[in-house]
């Protein structure tokens, strides 16, 4: 039953790249070769092969690659590697509709990673003829527009780490240059996304900052290679720069979260019981105000710190750890209904 797949994740962001490594991973650890296919900009900075393991193999797309030129990529891929398996997170027409002409083609067993996405989108392109092409639909921890397809199968959410990988508190806060024995809170600002939501998370950390004063230490969290116009930007906002990558890590060390509704910092906060604020970001697919409490959204950057603040001023005490992923849930899904059919 053990198989060759192929994962197709393109997309900008960090989220189709976490959701499809914390598959892969799972995948790898069963015995399965993977292959994950990503354009994301953040990709060339992050260590990947070492979190992902050998039985991985990372291929990194440009983003500036056009529609034709993905299609060349992943109909090579198709032709050279002969998985037994092709996976798609997100968007069954491929990202620009690449995939429309390959997928009636392909020998391999096809699942879509089906999430919740712009009802315009849906609309407009016809996915609901387009999913039929798939042989499994796995919906990780969201509603999504075809959750009732009779192919479609409900998982927890997928999270790129165990609980037993993540540090313990004292560890993140290290990690975090946090000193031993600083026992105020933590409030960690996100910084991914475009890089012009990386350097505003930098605002966002210092003036966090300047309303906590010597309260709370603030940290603002990017991952390895972001790209991000800290010109113009508090010294104390870079002093607070911390690299990091998967943030997931060190959550355990931080006692107010602050970011946006994407998919992973979400569930990701929700796992650990982290209290979260963020906003919902313009996205072209992703809805992250649907995917966001009304605990957890704040209207503006202004409503963000003040939230956070508060947050932070009143000890917050972290939420019931309700750590579970479902990507181990999704290979067996995978191996049972797909791979052995």
């Amino acid at each position: 039953m053990v198989g060759r797949w192929l994962i197709y994740a393109l997309g900008g962001g960090m989220g189709h790249l976490t959701r499809a490594s914390a598959l892969a991973r799972a995948a790898s650890q069963r015995g399965h070769g993977v292959v994950l296919l990503i354009n994301t900009p953040f990709a060339p900075g992050l260590p990947l092969e070492d979190v992902l393991g050998s039985r991985v193999e990372v291929l990194r797309l440009s983003p500036a690659l056009g529609r034709e030129g993905v299609g060349q990529v992943v109909a090579r891929c198709l032709k050279d590697l002969r998985p037994d398996l092709f996976v798609v997170d997100t968007f069954p027409r491929g990202l620009g509709g690449e995939l429309v002409p390959l997928l009636p083609k392909m020998r391999a067993r096809k699942v879509l990673v089906h999430r919740d996405v712009n009802p315009a989108y849906v609309k407009k392109f016809g996915l609901a003829r387009a999913v039929d092409a798939f042989d499994l639909l796995l919906v990780p921890g969201e509603d999504a527009p075809f959750a009732s397809h009779p192919r479609a199968v409900r998982t927890a959410p997928w999270l790129l780490l165990r609980a037993g990988e993540l540090l313990s508190r004292e560890a993140a806060r290290a990690r975090l240059n946090v000193r031993p024995g600083d026992a105020r809170p933590l409030v960690a600002v996100m910084g991914c996304g475009t890089s012009e939501e990386v350097a505003e998370a930098g605002d966002i950390a210092a003036r966090l900052e300047a309303a906590l004063g010597s309260r709370a230490r603030v940290r603002w969290l990017m991952p390895p290679g972001a790209d991000a116009d800290s010109a113009g930007l508090p010294e104390a906002s870079l002093a607070s720069r911390a690299v990091v990558w998967p943030a997931l890590a060190v959550l355990p060390g931080v006692d107010v979260l602050v970011g946006a509704g994407g998919y992973n910092t979400v569930q990701e906060a929700r796992a650990t019981g982290t209290p979260f604020v963020a906003l919902a970001r313009p996205r072209l697919y992703d809805r992250q105000a649907v995917r966001l409490r009304p605990e957890e959204l704040a209207g503006s950057v202004e409503a963000l710190v003040a939230r956070a603040a508060q947050l932070a001023s009143g000890r917050p005490v972290r939420g019931p750890c309700l750590y579970l992923s479902g990507t181990e849930d999704a290979v067996t899904l995978i191996e049972r209904t797909v791979l052995s059919a």
